[in-house]
C-alpha cells in the first residue's frame, strides 16, 4: 500500500517549536534510533536554521531548513521503498556484502542522513555548498552512526552518504543508487507551497513562477517502470521546473531507468500567476 506523504509544518520554525523529524518507519529499529539521535541533536537543528537564514532572510530563496529536509527525506524513502519492492539492487548491498553484509535497513539509514544534511554547507555560503555540506556533516554522521555500528561499518556508512550529498550538486555524478534516489528527492520539493517564499515577496521570474504552477506531486508505482512521478500543474509555466530542473536532477541520476514521470494541468482554464511585470 503506498505510503502518503507526511504533512509538514511551514518553513518558518523557531528554536521555540522545534520540528521533529518523522518518517514512516515500518518497524525499521535501526532507522528509528537514528532518527532519534538526529531528533535530538541541537547542533543539526542550529545548522538547518542558519542555512535557513542564509537561504530565505539574506537570498530570498524557498524554505531550506528543518522542513524540507524531512519533505527530501520522505520522497528518498518513498523512492527507496518503491525501488526495493520492484527488486532493484542497491550498491552499498551489492558492493559491501563483504564483509558487512549490508542490508535494505543499512540502505535506508544512508539515504536518510544524506537528505537531511544535504544543504547544511548552506549554513556557511549557498556558494559550494555541496562541498561545505561534507565537512560540516562529517563529524555528525560519525557521532550519530557511533554505537550503532562498529567502527568500519561506521566508516563506509558515512562515506556513503558524504558521496550522496555532493552528488545532489547540479553537476554531481552519483555512483550509487542511493546518491541518485537523493538527488531525484531533492528535486521532487517542488509544490505550489514550496514557492510560496520568494513569490510573495515579489520575486517574480520563471523560477518563482513556475514553482508557484505546480500544486502537487504524486509518488506511486509506475506502470511500466518501478516509479511513477505525477506532477500536477495548475499553469503550464510549471513545465519550466519539470524541464528545466527536475529533469536536469533525473538524467545522469543513474536512476531515471526506473522512473516514469508524467505533468498535467488540472482545470479548465489555467491559473493566473501574475497581474503585471514592470520593467
Amino acid at each position: 500500500m503506498p505510503e502518503p506523504m507526511i504533512d509538514l509544518a511551514q518553513p518558518e520554525a523557531h528554536a521555540s517549536d522545534k520540528p521533529r523529524i518523522r518518517l514512516p518507519l515500518r518497524h525499521s529499529p535501526t532507522l528509528q534510533k537514528v532518527v532519534d539521535r538526529i531528533n535530538a541533536d541541537e547542533e543539526l537543528y542550529a545548522l538547518w536554521l542558519a542555512q535557513n537564514i542564509n537561504a530565505v532572510n539574506r537570498l530570498g530563496m524557498s524554505d531550506h531548513g528543518p522542513v524540507h529536509m524531512n519533505i527530501v527525506a520522505n520522497i528518498s524513502l518513498r523512492l527507496a521503498r518503491l525501488l526495493q519492492e520492484a527488486g532493484v539492487e542497491f550498491s552499498l548491498v551489492k558492493n559491501y556484502a563483504d564483509p558487512f553484509g549490508f542490508s535494505f535497513a543499512d540502505v535506508q539509514v544512508v539515504i536518510v542522513l544524506a537528505a537531511l544534511m544535504h544543504d547544511v554547507g548552506m549554513s556557511i555560503h549557498r556558494i559550494d555548498h555541496e562541498q561545505y555540506s561534507l565537512f560540516v556533516a562529517q563529524p555528525i554522521i560519525k557521532r550519530v552512526l557511533e554505537g550503532i555500528y562498529d567502527v568500519g561499518a561506521a566508516t563506509v556508512l558515512r562515506s556513503e552518504t558524504l558521496h550522496a550529498i555532493i552528488s545532489h550538486r547540479a553537476d554531481g555524478r552519483p555512483l550509487t543508487v542511493e546518491a541518485g534516489i537523493v538527488r531525484v528527492g531533492d528535486a521532487l520539493d517542488m509544490s505550489q507551497g514550496r514557492s510560496r517564499i520568494p513569490f510573495q515577496a515579489g520575486n517574480v521570474n520563471i523560477h518563482s513562477v513556475s514553482a508557484a504552477a505546480i500544486d502537487k506531486v504524486e509518488i506511486s508505482h509506475g506502470e511500466e517502470r518501478p516509479i511513477r512521478i505525477r506532477i500536477i500543474m495548475n499553469n503550464s509555466a510549471g513545465i519550466f521546473q519539470v524541464d528545466e530542473l527536475m529533469k536536469d536532477k533525473l538524467t545522469g541520476s543513474g536512476i531515471e531507468k526506473y522512473v516514469e514521470v508524467e505533468a498535467t494541468v488540472t482545470g479548465e482554464t489555467e491559473k493566473k500567476l501574475v497581474t503585471i511585470v514592470k520593467i
